[in-house]
């Protein structure tokens, strides 16, 4: 009996931690990152506020910094025409979309009044670049922001 319990112990124990693939990609979004640039899947005027903080103009070129080991990070806007300064976030990189076959990615900003996270495909990440994805809706059909990274 005892020999039982300790086995469904170190079972769940094991089975709770982050799998392999998703420490390696921990690994690699460590450091400092360049939002390079933010598109969108249709043209137009649109008026997108992202991580309900700022716009496309205002992030393009904002600075990330991510640290895995306790899931925090920071970014940064410098832009003189944006609200400027660093703001902290928690993130959470979880297992493949089957459907999808990119990486869930959850970035809730820290301080935020209604405790509001955002859930992000990780479409792309290597050791020089990264792309987020994120699905919405739009007057009823499909929109699709990517925001493409490279690193520092």
């Amino acid at each position: 009996m005892k020999k039982l319990l300790t086995l469904m112990i170190t079972i769940l124990l094991f089975s709770c931690g982050a799998s392999k693939n998703v420490r390696t990609q921990q690994k690699v979004i460590k450091e400092n990152w360049v939002l390079t640039d933010i598109v969108y899947s249709k043209t137009g005027d649109y008026k997108v506020v992202l991580f309900n903080d700022a716009n496309k103009e205002c992030l393009e070129g904002s600075t990330w910094k991510f640290v895995p080991n306790n899931n925090t990070g920071t970014y940064t806007i410098s832009d003189p025409n944006c609200i400027e300064g660093e703001r902290e976030f928690v993130f959470v990189i979880q297992e493949t979309d089957v459907n999808t076959g990119y990486y869930d990615f959850l970035l809730k900003p820290k301080n935020n009044e209604n405790n509001i996270g955002f859930r992000l495909d990780l479409m792309q990440l290597t050791e020089n670049t990264m792309v987020w994805q994120q699905n919405i809706m739009v007057n009823g059909s499909p929109f699709l922001i990517k925001m493409n990274f490279t690193k520092q």
